[in-house]
């Protein structure tokens, strides 16, 4: 009876999960509490890096299986098959996997989009568009760097500063860099606040940063509502693999500013878009295991990560430089950097530069026009990817 509680009890602690940890596993452990920390104390996009965090944390306990996709096995007694059900975590991630969340997230992002900045100037278009030179200076980076065409493109795409749209292309084009494009690109959304004003100050001079530009018109409520028809109509029509995310944004953008199905509006802004959001960076954060996440290619993606974001802010002050002269200085070029698709951050960050060198200065409204175009950008230059190199 004694040897038997003694095999028992040896036998329940060697399925334990402190028995079979693993050193790399405890490091993923690390890794995840330092991004709990980041999203909680320090607030770094926390509605999706905290889930993400956890996602990590689950999926590096060693034991629970929460990954882990349904089998067959041989019954031990019957010596029939059964099928074994697989981890939690594995059935939401296939909402990731089919690539049905982010455009969800896209659905809600466009109910909580105002576009009439962009409507109003439709020339900050063209900052939306040259921000997107981050994705494909880094594509082609990532190419020489020995990646190939898929996860060169997946990685480019972090500088379109958009998690959702990185998170489609990758779980599409190169799903096992997922976890690690995924905390790439929400990282360097958080620091937004930190990386783009050395950028806009070094392109710029302090007669640029001091110029106040003239109000924008009003918008008026037809505008509002053919402008996300047409723009479905034609970007569908011009790259079609762009369609889920840019259809799922005006359609949501259509709720707001039809004005005739506010608890769709509302629904699409609140209640849908928060429950995506939780399976979405759970599973994406549950993809990044210590076997996949913790290798020399991880730190090469963060750091071209880093890269295509610096160059995408880059591309949009250069277009709003060009903008400055052609316009005879009315152009305030800061408005550029936010063509990167940090909405609404980024667009703060054109306001805060531009009120350290003129207290009066208000650009905010200004900016959101490019931060819009950077939405809509990002997302056509993943239709492009695909429709280039999916295979």
């Amino acid at each position: 009876m004694e040897i038997d509680l003694v095999r028992t009890l040896h036998d329940l602690w060697m399925s334990t999960g402190f028995v079979t940890v693993s050193i790399q596993q405890i490091v993923m452990l690390a890794i995840s509490f330092v991004l709990l920390y980041l999203a909680i104390v320090r607030g770094f996009e926390p509605l999706l890096l905290l889930p993400i965090a956890f996602g990590m944390l689950l999926a590096n306990l060693p034991g629970t299986g929460l990954m882990g996709p349904p089998v067959v096995e041989l019954d031990k007694v019957t010596g029939e098959e059964k099928r074994v059900l697989g981890g939690l975590l594995w059935y939401l991630y296939q909402g990731v996997k089919s690539g049905i969340y982010p455009p969800l997230v896209f659905l809600g992002v466009g109910a909580m989009t105002d576009f009439g900045p962009l409507i109003a100037n439709p020339k900050t278009l063209l900052l939306g568009a040259a921000a997107q030179i981050g994705i494909f200076s880094t594509f082609i980076g990532a190419l020489c760097l020995g990646f190939n065409v898929q996860e060169a493109a997946s990685i480019g795409i972090i500088g379109g500063a958009d998690g959702p749209t990185a998170i489609f292309l990758t779980s599409r084009m190169a799903p096992h860099l997922l976890g690690a494009i995924a905390v790439a690109a929400y990282s360097y959304m958080a620091l937004v606040p930190i990386i783009q004003p050395p950028i806009m100050r070094l392109m710029t001079t302090k007669k640029m940063r001091l110029v106040v530009m003239d109000q924008l018109r009003p918008v008026s409520k037809t505008e509002r509502i053919v402008f996300p028809v047409a723009v479905t109509v034609v970007v569908s029509l011009m790259v079609p693999d762009a369609a889920p995310l840019v259809g799922m944004l005006m359609l949501g953008n259509l709720f707001r500013e039809s004005g005739v199905v506010k608890r769709l509006s509302d629904a699409s802004q609140n209640a849908l878009i928060n429950i995506v959001t939780i399976f979405l960076g759970l599973t994406v954060g549950a993809t990044a295991n210590a076997e996949v996440f913790l290798s020399f290619q991880t730190l090469l993606i963060i750091l071209l990560g880093l890269a295509a974001f610096c160059f995408g802010t880059a591309g949009g002050v250069l277009l709003g430089v060009v903008m400055y002269f052609t316009s005879g200085g009315k152009v305030n070029p800061l408005i550029g950097s936010a063509g990167v698709s940090a909405v609404p951050m980024a667009a703060r960050v054109s306001q805060v530069v531009g009120q350290r060198e003129n207290p009066r200065n208000f650009l905010l409204m200004h900016a959101m026009g490019p931060n819009v175009a950077g939405v809509i950008g990002s997302a056509v230059a993943a239709g492009v990817m695909l429709a280039m190199f999916k295979g």
